[in-house]
């Protein structure tokens, strides 16, 4: 018995590191989805942006079109979100939170999640919620969003 341990010990010490130390791809999608809302929650619009790929070629298409580029898509949150992170006191912020609905690994790039988001205002007033659905890509720093279709 000692010999089979000792066996499956040296065994399990010789994978790569990368196979025994992956973290699951969901649970690193959702962490860093709360990430970005915890961002979003205290108006820092870099941190909240933070989940999205630098690519030029990213995009982001809502109800007025599709925005390609971080810069576009930065300008848009700030445009249609001036309360939460517009400059100085924010009375009106909201608290946004996620429901994770579905998650589809798309090989060993790529991902894909839909989710339910909530933004509550901190003020009291009309709830709002919309689905995104979510393409990410593993990246050197991390799970990035390289496409992002919310309504």
């Amino acid at each position: 018995m000692m010999r089979w341990l000792l066996g499956l010990l040296m065994l399990a010490a010789g994978l790569p590191a990368t196979a025994r130390e992956r973290p699951d791809p969901r649970i690193e999608i959702e962490a860093a989805m709360e990430d970005s809302a915890a961002g979003g929650d205290r108006g820092d619009l870099d941190a909240f942006l933070a989940i999205y790929s630098d690519h030029p070629g990213i995009t982001f298409t809502g109800s007025k079109g599709i925005e390609r580029g971080l810069g576009p898509i930065r300008a848009r949150y700030a445009s249609n979100y001036p309360d939460q992170f517009g400059p100085g006191a924010r009375p009106r912020r909201t608290a946004l939170t996620f429901k994770f609905e579905e998650f589809q690994l798309i090989g060993r790039s790529h991902a894909h999640l839909v989710a339910r988001w909530t933004l509550t205002p901190a003020s009291g007033g009309a709830v709002l919620t919309g689905m995104p659905s979510l393409l990410f890509r593993r990246e050197a720093r991390g799970w990035k969003i390289v496409a992002d279709h919310s309504s």
